[in-house]
């Protein structure tokens, strides 16, 4: 493996590791720790029910962000957290300045990143799917 290489897994690894575990720890915990207050007046921009809504968000801030943290099933969990994310800036923060939607947007770039490259070689995927080349 070259430097280059190494490089750009070690940046997967940084950049899939760093932004799901924030996403987790700060948004799908506090998420779930709060489900009984949040139930009744999360936002529902989909016209599903807070509830419902709640239980979307929570799946994707704590179930694909550990996955993303493993690197299991990454670019498919990855999806999920763009879309939630693009529906927070889109949807939720539809009428609000752009600082509202900033950091919003900020993951859902990060997701898609993940989701178009990968996690790189340091990751669960890597270890059980090897890709040839590798």
């Amino acid at each position: 493996m070259n430097k280059r290489e190494l490089a750009t897994d070690v940046g997967l690894l940084l950049l899939r590791v760093g932004s799901a575990a924030t996403m987790l720890a700060v948004h799908g915990l506090a998420k779930v720790n709060n489900f009984s207050s949040l139930s009744t007046k999360f936002p529902d921009p989909l016209t599903i029910g807070s509830k419902a809504s709640l239980l979307l968000a929570i799946g994707s801030e704590v179930i694909c962000s550990a996955l993303v943290i493993l690197g299991l099933g990454t670019r498919i969990a990855a999806i999920p957290l763009w879309i939630t994310m693009m529906v927070a800036a889109f949807l939720v923060h539809a009428r609000d300045p752009f600082q509202k939607k900033e950091l919003a947007l900020l993951y859902a770039l990060v997701f898609l990143v993940i989701a178009l490259l990968g996690p790189g070689r340091y990751s669960l995927d890597q270890r059980f799917w090897p890709r040839k080349g590798r």
